[in-house]
């Protein structure tokens, strides 16, 4: 049996390989080519900012979230732009459903429904931000300083380069979760796991926020796959990428000063993930 569901695991995984490494590729001279223009456009369209950031979030990669934290702890976007770029934000969600054939249509509904979100959410946050006088506590800096080294890629790294090593890191994570999936399902059954991830209950997209908090690709990587094996509904898929936003806590935490402001933003986007899944949950059984 162990033999059995380990080549299964290899099996699968190699099958996904040249479409993980392709879309890596594309993604990678996106950011190499695109990233400094859509820099300055996040820091420069003010009112207009949670629409900017709800579209340039969608960007598959953590690159324009991690951006956006640190565009944000110097004082140049507003709050609701910052949460619509997290909301908006889906990782390595959106390059794993496009290398299965399978659920290509998933990869538009999903970007379609996290930019809606991001929208909705981004504006919101803005008018209450406005409403309770709520003010950005750090100085405003210069857009040119935070515009510089922008691409997403290690010092001397080539595009290729980039695109292969996310590739092995992804196939790693992808392997190793596989492997555990399908020896759990071997002895357990799916109705084991649809029990402990609490399918069709309100609670699963709760469930998977808390799991989308994981500072690492490895939590969107989980929850794509656990949609993809019919394990978790789409809207518990949503909640879990949607409280994600890739390392962009992480920057927000390590470059904002008041701690109490990123402890109120990590409040609030797993808030606003959760109340978003549950809707969905119930729109997308």
């Amino acid at each position: 049996m162990l033999l059995d569901v380990f080549l299964d695991a290899v099996k699968d995984c190699l099958r996904d390989l040249p479409f993980l490494f392709v879309a890596f590729l594309l993604m990678e001279m996106l950011e190499h080519h695109a990233a400094d223009w859509m820099s300055r456009t996040l820091g420069k369209v003010n009112k207009l900012g949670p629409l900017a950031g709800a579209v340039l979030g969608c960007v598959p990669q953590c690159g324009f979230s991690i951006m956006a934290s640190d565009f944000y702890g110097g004082g140049i976007i507003s709050l609701g732009t910052l949460l619509a770029v997290f909301l908006s934000t889906s990782d390595e969600a959106a390059i794993i459903l496009m290398s299965n054939p399978g659920h290509l249509s998933d990869v538009l509904r999903l970007l379609v429904v996290k930019i809606i979100l991001a929208l909705i959410w981004g504006y919101l946050i803005e008018l209450g931000a406005k409403l309770f006088r709520m003010k950005h506590a750090v100085k405003r800096k210069e857009l040119r300083d935070f515009c510089e080294n922008v691409g997403g890629e290690e010092e001397g790294e080539s595009i290729l380069g980039s695109a292969i090593r996310h590739t092995l890191k992804v196939f790693l994570f992808l392997f190793i979760f596989t492997l555990a999936l399908n020896l759990i399902l071997e002895l357990v059954g799916m109705k084991g796991v649809s029990k402990v991830l609490l399918s069709n209950t309100v609670f699963q997209p709760v469930l998977a926020a808390l799991i989308g908090l994981i500072p690492n690709c490895a939590a969107s990587v989980i929850l794509t796959e656990l949609y993809v094996e019919g394990v978790i509904s789409f809207g518990s898929a949503v909640a879990g990428l949607s409280a994600g936003a890739g390392l962009g806590l992480v920057i927000l935490w390590r470059t904002n000063r008041s701690k109490k402001e990123n402890l109120l933003i990590t409040l609030l986007l797993l808030g606003i993930a959760m109340v978003s899944g549950i809707v969905l949950q119930f729109l997308f059984p």
